[in-house]
């Protein structure tokens, strides 16, 4: 579904009421609610100069997926636990230690001298004040950016870069998404990114963990899934986190250019 609809919770909600609907059960479904407008007015883009296929390139990509399991994930928040970040979420150490290699490759591969960024989606339901129920329909998320000079990622470590992610997010709270119920500072926002973006200063990479969504309790009456998982993307950088069926391991689907693939990732 394209995000000029919604975003992957509200994906995920239809899906899962359609299906409960294709099983003949009528009852007790979570059914999406459409009145965001009256939180979010919506705006005239039309005199604006953003381009929503900024970012978009006909370069070649794949994506690569890795499976870390219970152990592994332990391992990986263990050694993203530091002084700054004591009890660091699976998505999180992960995603910092996920930065560092990916940084790693791209210094290998083109200019060192760029700035990076790790911009996290966050849903924003649960941040605002009401907080908004998760069967909400619409783009309800926005984006944590964390910053790192080229010399940085040299001395820090998976814990420091975990330190910046969080911080990032941190800030995505209930006095943030007030302020984004002004379409005008949300526009602002993303011409901002759209501008580092054309300029190519900054090397971004885009996290987004589909971890908590009910993916595979969707079924239509023939059976729950055994296996969900999700596809290329038009965009290098992307790693998209979705939870294993056990719901102890994360795969980590990481979207990048086919000369960046790298087989193996270090911890």
């Amino acid at each position: 579904m394209s995000h000029k609809v919604g975003d992957g919770s509200s994906i995920v909600t239809f899906i899962n009421a359609w299906a409960a609907i294709a099983r003949g059960n009528h009852t007790g479904i979570a059914q999406p609610n459409f009145n965001m407008s009256s939180i979010f007015p919506p705006l005239d883009l039309s005199k604006s100069s953003f381009k929503p296929s900024i970012g978009i390139k006909n370069d070649k990509f794949l994506s690569r997926r890795f499976v870390f399991n219970k152990e592994k994930l332990d391992a990986i928040k263990k050694s993203a636990s530091g002084s700054q970040v004591k009890d660091p979420t699976r998505v999180e150490a992960l995603s910092a230690f996920l930065w560092k290699n990916l940084i790693k490759v791209s210094k290998l591969n083109r200019d060192s001298t760029k700035m990076f960024a790790a911009v996290h989606a966050v849903n924003i339901r649960s941040r605002m004040n009401p907080t908004l129920s998760d069967n909400s329909f619409g783009n309800l998320c926005t984006t944590a950016p964390a910053f790192l000079s080229p010399k940085s990622e040299e001395i820090f470590g998976i814990d420091d870069l975990l330190y910046h992610l969080r911080s990032a997010i941190k800030k995505i709270n209930s006095d943030y998404t007030e302020i984004l119920q002004n379409g005008e500072e949300f526009l602002k926002h993303i011409s901002k990114f759209a501008e580092l973006f054309s300029k190519e200063e900054v090397e971004f990479y885009n996290f987004s963990s589909w971890c908590r969504f009910p993916v595979y309790e969707v079924d239509f009456g023939w059976g729950k899934p055994v296996w969900v998982c999700t596809t290329t993307f038009p965009f290098k950088n992307v790693v998209i986190f979705m939870g294993t069926k056990c719901g102890e391991g994360i795969e980590a689907w990481v979207n990048m250019l086919e000369d960046d693939d790298f087989f193996e990732i270090s911890t």
